[in-house]
C-alpha cells in the first residue's frame, strides 16, 4: 500500500488541484491513501478538505497543532497505513501514472530506500515564469536533477520522494528542528545509512512557483541558513555545491575591501590592481555564464533580464544566508532564528 502525504497551511487556492490529480491517478492493482496534515488553516482549505474526504475514502486529514513542515510530515507518517510514504506539497499537482511509476522502480530498485523524479514548474505570472526558468537550470540551482531532468540513475536528493517504510523506521522521521532543508538532511542519512536514492524522470509532478523575487530572495535565504544548521548536526558539509553561492560572495567581499584599500592607498604598490582586478572578473564571469544560461531557457529575449534577476535573487539570497548561518550557528553557538522558521504552508 501506498500513502500520500501533504503537509497543509492556508491552501485553498491549490489543495483542489492536488487532489484531484491525485483521485484521477491511474495505478491499477495498486492500493493507496492520501493524508492531509492541516497545522490550522483559516483561509476555507479546512471546509474543502472535510468535502474531499467524505467524496473519497482514500482521503482523510489530520491536525498539526505544531504547524511546522517537518511536524505535519511526521504526524502524516505516524497516521500512516502504506509501507510505502510519498511526500507532497500542497502546491504540486501529479501526472496520472505519478503513484504507478513510483511503485515500478521502488520494485526495480531494492537497493533504493527512496526514488523520485522531475519537478516541472507551472507559472501564474509572466514573473513566476521567470523565476521557474532560472530553478530550472544547472547555473540556477547546481546538479540537482529533480529540477533540472537528466538521465536516470543515483542521486543525492530528491523532491516529492518515495520512501520504503522500513527505511523510515530505520533512520528515524524528519528532524522537527528543522522549518527548512529537512527532506534533504532526512536523504543524507538515508544515505549515510547504506541506502541509495534513484531518480527517474518518467515519475513526474510540477509544482506552483512563488510569483515574486522578494519571496524568492527569501525562500533561498532560509535554504542557506538552515543548511548550514544540517552541516553542524551532522559535523560535515552534507553536499559542496551548495558552498558555491557563500564562497562566490566571500570573494566578491575580500576583493572589494582590497580594491577600496587600493583606491584609498592602504595598500602595498606591489599589489595595486590585485583586488580590484578579481572584484570585476568575478563578477564579470558571472554575468557571462548567466546570461548564456539565461538565453538558452527563455522563452523570448524579454525575459532574459527577469531570469537573471532570478538567478542573482537566488545565489544573493543563499549566499547571505549560509552566512548568516555561520555567524549564528558556529560563531555565537546560538539556536535558530525564530525569524526564519516559516510555517508550513
Amino acid at each position: 500500500m501506498i500513502s500520500v502525504v501533504i503537509p497543509c497551511l492556508n491552501e485553498v487556492e491549490f489543495i483542489d488541484s492536488a487532489l484531484k490529480s491525485l483521485v484521477s491517478q491511474d495505478a491499477p492493482g495498486i492500493e493507496w491513501e492520501v493524508i492531509i496534515a492541516d497545522g490550522g488553516s483559516t483561509d476555507g482549505t479546512r471546509s474543502k478538505l472535510e468535502r474531499w474526504s467524505e467524496e473519497h475514502a482514500i482521503i482523510r486529514w489530520i491536525e498539526n497543532p505544531k504547524r511546522t513542515t517537518p511536524h505535519a510530515l511526521n504526524e502524516g507518517i505516524k497516521a500512516a497505513q502504506g509501507d510505502v510514504i510519498v511526500i507532497l506539497g500542497a502546491h504540486a499537482e501529479v501526472s496520472r501514472d505519478w503513484l504507478l511509476r513510483n511503485h515500478q522502480v521502488l520494485l526495480a530498485h531494492p537497493e533504493s530506500g527512496c526514488v523520485g523524479g522531475v519537478v516541472e514548474q507551472v507559472h501564474g505570472s509572466q514573473t513566476s515564469r521567470r523565476i521557474g526558468a532560472a530553478m530550472s537550470t544547472p547555473f540556477g540551482v547546481g546538479d540537482a536533477r529533480f529540477r533540472t531532468g537528466g538521465n536516470a540513475g543515483h542521486v543525492d536528493t530528491v523532491a516529492f520522494g518515495a520512501y520504503r517504510r522500513e527505511v523510515l523506521e530505520e533512520i528515524g522521521l524528519f528532524d522537527v528542528a528543522l522549518t527548512r532543508n529537512q527532506d534533504d538532511e532526512l536523504n543524507y542519512r538515508l544515505l549515510n545509512a547504506g541506502w541509495r536514492i534513484w531518480f527517474d524522470p518518467r515519475i513526474r509532478s510540477q509544482y506552483h512557483v512563488r510569483s515574486t523575487y522578494r519571496n524568492l530572495i527569501r525562500q533561498y535565504y532560509q535554504y542557506g541558513y538552515w543548511k548550514v544548521f544540517v552541516n553542524l548536526k551532522h559535523q560535515t558539509i552534507t553536499t559542496w555545491r551548495q558552498t558555491i553561492p557563500a564562497l562566490f560572495l566571500l570573494v566578491l567581499a575580500a576583493s572589494g575591501v582590497c580594491w577600496l584599500a587600493e583606491a584609498t592607498g592602504h595598500w602595498n604598490d606591489m599589489w595595486n590592481g590585485f583586488g580590484a582586478s578579481i572584484c570585476v572578473s568575478a563578477l564579470f564571469l558571472w554575468l557571462v555564464i548567466g546570461t548564456g544560461s539565461a538565453i538558452t531557457s527563455a522563452a523570448s529575449y524579454r525575459d532574459i533580464g527577469g531570469i537573471m534577476r532570478a538567478f542573482a535573487a537566488i545565489h544573493l539570497g543563499y549566499g547571505v544566508g549560509y552566512w548568516k548561518g555561520i555567524v549564528d550557528f558556529i560563531a555565537l553557538k546560538r539556536q535558530p532564528d525564530s525569524g526564519l522558521s516559516e510555517l508550513t504552508r
